[in-house]
């Protein structure tokens, strides 16, 4: 069978097990994806290809209805998740944020802010704090189960404990893939702020999340999924549930 042939049979579905089993998906299929349609578009920077074979499994386990990811740049990561869940015809919906035109700050793309993703349906670009606004879409969305949150904005310590903990208090079930949280140790004079914000929240909500970690190099992510059903999220949704 010519590889054509092989992936077009993989593609059909590359997450089969219900959303309650341990995480699993085809690694054939996801592989697949990544070799011969997703790198040759984004390339491997910034996300490795162990990071771009996490963020596919994700959003094919998963299958989020609403994508919210902030700082959006040129729209690389927005562009990452519209080809995974066209490829894998997962109906979903994108939202990135950015900051304001009239916030400068290092990274600000200007006139190319989006530019990935300019005119592709299901990806909606906005400006403003990027948590606010993300919790405030899913709210008018009628808060849908599982909505899937990319975080990988402001790295310093603060911002992430801030980001992480107002998603954990406004929603119930979220998917949380975190970025730049490789494990080093003090000693390496590497940004581990955003690691310690990640470990802090948890502890503060032991047994509620799963992790999966790439863990192979920097910049490092991991990924946080309830370990309730979508179901069973009936009562309150604070940290210390």
């Amino acid at each position: 069978m010519g590889i054509l042939s092989r992936l077009q049979e993989l593609r059909v579905s590359a997450a089969q097990p219900t959303p309650q089993a341990p995480f699993e998906v085809d690694g054939w299929a996801t592989s697949a994806f990544v070799a011969h349609t997703l790198v040759p578009l984004v390339g491997v920077y910034p996300f490795p290809l162990q990071e771009l074979m996490l963020m596919t499994a994700t959003v094919c386990r998963f299958e989020p209805s609403l994508i919210f990811e902030w700082g959006t740049n040129i729209g690389k990561l927005a562009r990452i998740f519209y080809e995974i869940s066209k490829y894998f015809h997962i109906p979903t919906a994108i939202h990135t944020c950015d900051l304001p035109d009239d916030v400068d700050y290092v990274e600000h793309p200007h006139d190319q802010r989006g530019a990935m993703v300019q005119g592709l349906s299901g990806v909606t670009l906005h400006q403003g704090d990027g948590l606010t606004t993300s919790l405030r879409l899913w709210e008018e969305a009628g808060r849908p189960d599982r909505p899937l949150f990319f975080l990988d904005g402001d790295h310093s310590y603060a911002s992430v404990r801030r980001e992480i903990d107002g998603i954990l208090e406004a929603v119930p079930d979220p998917v949380l893939l975190l970025h730049d949280i490789f494990l080093q140790s003090s000693e390496s004079g590497y940004n581990i702020g955003p690691r310690r914000a990640v470990e802090e929240s948890l502890a503060v909500c032991q047994g509620r999340f799963n992790a999966v970690h790439s863990g192979l190099s920097l910049p490092g992510m991991s990924m946080l999924y309830s370990t309730a059903p979508p179901a069973a999220k009936a009562g309150s949704s604070s940290l210390n549930t």
